[in-house]
C-alpha cells in the first residue's frame, strides 16, 4: 500500500470518567457512533456554527479519546478544550509531537495493515488508514495530497480557513462528522437549522482542468462574478468550495467556470449524497 508521513499534525488526549460525556456535549460529532478501530471527522463549533477547529477522533483506550488535529492550531485547540471542561471529571492533555502515517489502496480491498492502524471513516470505500505509531522511512506525500483531492474530502488550512466555514460547507454532514440525532453542541442550533431547512449552498466540489490549476485561494468565477475558491490542488485537479447553485446556472447556461484564466469543471464528489440545485435561478441571490 501507498503511504506517507504527516508531521504537520498533533494529538490531543481527552481522559477520564467523564470524557465521552464532556466531549459529547461540545463537539459536532456522535461518540455514540464511534468504534474501536475507526477515526472519524468532526469539528468545535462557534456559537454561530462556524468551525473553531476540525479533527479526526479515535477510541484510544478505556475512557479515552484521541483528538488529532494540525499542529499549529493544536495549543489553540487544547486551551479551548479546557476552557470548556469546568467541573468535568476528564483529563486534557497534549503529547509529545507525533508523526500520523496514512495509507491507502486505489480499489476497495481490505487493508494489509497491522492492528494499530484505524480506518478512516471520511473515505466511503474504506480504504485509508491512520497510524499513530512511531513513523518509517519514505512514503509519498504529494501523492496521499492526490488521492485525498480525488475523493473529495477537505481539510482545514489547505482547503478553508477556520472560522469562515459551516460544517455543511466542508461535507462534514456527508461524512458522519456531525450527530444530527444527537443532543446539544456548541453551535448545534445553527447546524440543525441548515440540515432541516435545505439552506447549505456552498459545498466542497472536485475542479478538474485540462492544464495545471492554479495556486490555492484562487476564485472561481462565472462572467467575472465570484462563485467559490480554490483549494487543494494536484496538477489539474483540485477541490473547491463553491455556491453549488451559481454553479448550476452555469452549467445549465453553458457558461465556462474559470479558475483564474483557467477553464474548469466542477463536479461532486461520488460518494456524496447532496445534488446541484433543481431550480438554481430562483435561490441564485440568496
Amino acid at each position: 500500500m501507498p503511504f506517507a508521513h504527516l508531521e504537520d499534525r498533533a494529538i490531543i488526549l481527552v481522559s477520564g470518567p467523564e470524557a465521552e460525556h464532556f466531549l459529547q456535549n461540545i463537539l459536532t460529532v456522535d461518540l455514540d457512533t464511534l468504534e474501536d478501530g475507526e477515526v472519524k471527522p468532526g469539528a468545535l463549533l462557534a456559537p454561530q456554527g462556524k468551525i473553531l477547529f476540525d479533527f479526526l477522533i479515535s477510541r484510544a483506550g478505556p475512557e479515552t479519546f484521541r483528538l488529532e488535529c494540525r499542529a499549529d492550531v493544536a495549543a489553540d485547540f487544547h486551551r479551548r478544550l479546557l476552557l470548556y471542561k469546568l467541573r468535568a471529571k476528564a483529563e486534557i492533555t497534549k503529547p509529545e509531537q507525533v508523526v500520523v502515517t496514512v495509507a491507502w489502496q486505489a480499489d476497495s480491498a481490505g487493508s494489509d495493515n497491522d492492528s494499530t492502524a484505524l480506518r478512516d471513516m471520511r473515505f466511503a470505500a474504506g480504504n485509508v488508514t491512520r497510524d499513530y505509531g512511531a513513523a518509517g522511512e519514505g512514503g509519498d506525500i504529494e501523492a496521499w495530497q492526490a488521492f485525498r483531492i480525488a475523493h473529495g474530502v477537505a481539510e482545514s488550512g489547505l482547503d478553508y480557513q477556520l472560522g469562515d466555514a459551516f460544517p455543511h460547507d466542508v461535507l462534514l454532514d456527508q461524512v458522519g462528522g456531525v450527530g444530527f440525532a444527537k443532543g446539544c453542541y456548541v453551535g448545534q442550533e445553527v447546524v440543525s437549522r441548515m440540515q432541516h431547512r435545505g439552506t447549505a449552498r456552498r459545498r466542497v466540489l472536485i475542479a478538474t482542468a485540462d492544464s495545471p490549476l492554479p495556486a490555492p485561494g484562487t476564485e472561481l468565477t462565472v462572467e467575472g462574478r465570484p462563485v467559490g475558491t480554490l483549494g487543494s490542488v494536484s496538477g489539474s485537479h483540485g477541490l473547491a468550495i463553491a455556491r453549488i447553485d451559481r454553479v448550476k446556472s452555469a452549467i445549465d447556461a453553458g457558461k465556462s467556470i474559470l479558475a483564474g484564466d483557467v477553464p474548469v469543471t466542477l463536479a461532486i464528489p461520488g460518494w456524496a449524497k447532496f445534488t446541484f440545485p433543481e431550480d438554481a435561478t430562483s435561490s441564485e441571490g440568496a
